[in-house]
């Protein structure tokens, strides 16, 4: 039986050794996706987004949890977590607080390194969701590094963005510092049982107010940009609930709110145009790697390296050099 007849039986073995090939880029890995492709499109994809220590880790086994007891529909977690930019390596300890899930079959939790991609998510993250998606599972959730700063990627990726909030985390306005505020479908304050959790909840639903007229779209630079309501889907306010995740508390309204979301982009076409945009942002994303591959092979390490030297010498700006390599001729 082939790999691609044992993942449709349902055979996560199979499914583990997939997500591996593509993690590891094995061209093996991506041929198997391609045949696989064709069965994507009906996962629901959540991102869970947030600074670090918010709680998104421990919340998001509390709602994978809700999601099966609920609807009874299998639940994958994709958890990205940094690199060490001096190892290479990886804790990849999200697992460790989503123990509850591990006598679930029904739930498969996947932990990916960023291996040094910015934004908040691996680079091959888009297609372990691809691969979750095409064996069949229902909801994906996909929890981001979580720097606090730059995660602005996952609603690319995702159809519903969950973005979590922490009381007295510095700045009653955290989530507007880091730009992510206009990308939020669900806020979340998790620790609410904490001092500040009612200012919290009060600084966002101002921020919201002040952001009404405006949504997220990404040009095609991959950029987000806002642009007026007017012209948009129809309109959803993003909810701003209080959760505790370690006791449970919370979670069944976020759930609640995800469906109701899920249910807006059905009937509004919201659905199709985010799928739009993702797979675009996934095919630009995946076009920019093998052009740059392509272009230094075509280059040799010798004349970049040369081309460096230049730079540190500041005998030449970088904009220089890279437009004397755009036209260089090997």
């Amino acid at each position: 039986m082939s790999l691609v007849e044992r993942i449709r039986a349902g055979d996560r073995l199979a499914l583990a050794r997939l997500l591996t090939q593509i993690e590891n880029e094995d061209a093996a890995g991506f041929d198997t996706l391609t045949e696989l492709f064709p069965r994507t499109g009906r996962a629901h994809l959540i991102g869970i987004t947030g600074a670090p220590g918010s709680g998104k880790s421990t919340l998001v086994n509390r709602l994978a949890m809700e999601l099966r007891h609920r609807t009874g529909a299998t639940v994958a977690v994709v958890a990205v977590d940094p690199s060490s930019p001096f190892t290479g390596g990886a804790l990849l300890g999200d697992r460790i607080r989503m123990r509850d899930l591990s006598g679930d079959p029904g739930v498969f939790i996947r932990s990916m390194a960023s291996r040094g991609a910015l934004g908040g998510l691996a680079r091959t993250t888009a297609s372990v969701v691809d691969a979750f998606d095409a064996a069949g599972y229902g909801w994906v959730l996909i929890e981001t590094v979580g720097a606090g700063q730059a995660e602005v990627e996952i609603a690319r990726t995702a159809h519903t963005t969950v973005v979590i909030e922490a009381p007295s985390a510095g700045d009653d306005v955290q989530a507007i510092k880091a730009g992510i505020l206009e990308a939020a479908d669900v806020l979340v304050v998790n620790k609410a049982d904490l001092p500040g959790a009612d200012n919290a909840v009060r600084a966002l639903q101002s921020a919201l107010e002040l952001a009404a007229n405006l949504r997220p779209v990404w040009d095609h630079h991959g950029r987000l940009e806002t642009v007026e309501a007017a012209s948009a889907e129809p309109a959803w306010t993003p909810p701003v609930l209080k959760a505790v995740a370690t006791q449970g508390g919370g979670i069944s309204e976020l759930v609640d709110a995800i469906q109701a979301h899920g249910a807006h982009l059905k009937a509004g076409g919201g659905r199709r145009r985010r799928d739009q945009e993702r797979l675009r942002s996934q095919v630009l994303a995946l076009l920019g790697a093998h052009l740059l591959d392509a272009f230094l092979e075509s280059r040799g390490r010798e004349q970049i390296d040369a081309a460096v030297e230049s730079v540190v010498g500041r005998r030449s700006s970088p904009r220089q050099v890279v437009e004397a390599l755009l036209q260089a001729r090997r």
